[in-house]
């Protein structure tokens, strides 16, 4: 039996019932690992006692609150949903990361541990990796990762909790944890594939950090001004008009080597600094972003993978919240949405996303997964 997988959703209120629904779509025969996505609007412990409950102890249980999840439907915003994984050709081991201050002799200890595992085999593995998306721990854990497993693909994203920015949670050992993260670890004999893409190029308008707080991902002055001023400026609108709709459009972008990644702002606080999604530093040069067409860059994207990987059985995507803001503002969610069903993709809506060693927004990290 190949690697297949099957999606269930429920948009029950009620932690019971809501993980009730979600049982009746699935079979347990077959069954080698669960992964979930799920709204913070949830009682979550309740909710893990439930999905204990009901599945059992021998399947890897993993996942995360979104800020909206994306399955057979396109882009939803609440709701449990669970994606099933199916097939004697492939195996899943989760392991949680906790606490996240200290992941680095964690993934050190992880590594020893794996790599002392004769079952394992390299060349068919690869990574999810679910973190806490407030963490800002993000790039030291991705580096230690990639650092200990620098031959394994890695694709994932931060948790999120609808844009509330106040608690984000992954779920591992049968609990929902902040300040850790969960990686799955996969082996297959199916073919598979790692990719991202975005949708945005640089202009030549320049904004250099001339005042930030690295440890806290914010940045108080961009060519020695204050940050949101000289930001909205450059837009050519007020500080009063910024809003997380006008960061999705207008991000910032920061070249490492010849390619150019996206740095997404999260808020505008009192003092006029901005608070950014991903790590930023004092001295770094970055340009406004400009949108290409996100259908097009998409569709190119799902081409290319599709070439490596003639028939994707499941593609897992991590697409930042901003894309799909973005498409909310542009009424483009649809059409997305739907070109996202057509390519098979579970996943959710991110506060970030990770790819081998890097951590980065407006972005989506993709695995793609083809038939034996």
């Amino acid at each position: 039996m190949g690697l297949f997988s099957n999606t269930a959703l429920s948009e029950a209120q009620e932690e019971s019932r809501v993980v009730e629904e979600i049982r009746q779509q699935l079979d347990l025969d077959g069954l080698t690992a669960v992964m979930l996505f799920v709204s913070i609007d949830y009682d979550l412990d309740k909710l893990a006692g439930e999905l204990r409950q009901a599945f059992p102890d021998s399947i890897p249980v993993f996942g995360c609150t979104t800020a909206g999840h994306i399955g057979p439907d396109g882009y939803q915003r609440r709701g449990l949903q669970v994606t099933g994984i199916y097939g004697a050709s492939v195996s899943v081991q989760t392991e949680l990361i906790h606490p996240l201050d200290q992941c680095q002799a964690a993934v050190l200890a992880l590594g020893q541990r794996v790599d002392n595992d004769p079952l394992q085999n390299t060349a068919r593995r690869f990574g999810v990796l679910l973190v806490d998306g407030l963490s800002r721990l993000e790039e030291r854990l991705a580096a230690a990762l990639h650092h200990c497993f620098p031959d394994i693909p890695l694709i994932g994203g931060s948790a999120g909790d609808d844009l509330s920015f106040d608690s984000t949670y992954v779920y591992a050992d049968g609990r929902f944890l902040s300040n850790a993260a969960v990686l799955a670890l996969f082996e297959t004999d199916a073919p598979f594939t790692a990719f991202k893409f975005q949708h945005f190029v640089p202009t030549r308008e320049l904004l250099v950090v001339t005042e930030a707080d690295s440890e806290n991902r914010t940045v108080q002055e961009f060519n020695g001004e204050p940050a949101a001023l000289a930001y909205a400026q450059s837009l050519g609108i007020t500080v009063e008009d910024l809003s997380p709709e006008i960061y999705s459009c207008h991000p910032v972008m920061l070249k490492l080597g010849s390619d150019y990644y996206v740095r997404s702002i999260q808020q505008c606080n009192d003092d006029l600094s901005l608070t950014f999604y991903c790590a930023i530093a004092k001295g770094i040069v970055l340009r406004l972003g400009e949108a290409v067409s996100p259908l097009e860059a998409a569709k190119k994207a799902f081409a290319d993978v599709h070439r490596l990987v003639p028939k994707p059985s499941l593609i897992i995507g991590c697409d930042c919240i901003l894309r799909r803001l973005e498409f909310e503002q542009t009424g483009q969610l649809q059409q997305v949405g739907k070109l996202l069903v057509q390519n098979k993709v579970i996943g959710f809506s991110t506060y970030g996303e990770q790819f081998n060693a890097l951590h980065m927004n407006q972005t989506f990290t993709g695995l793609a997964i083809g038939e034996l």
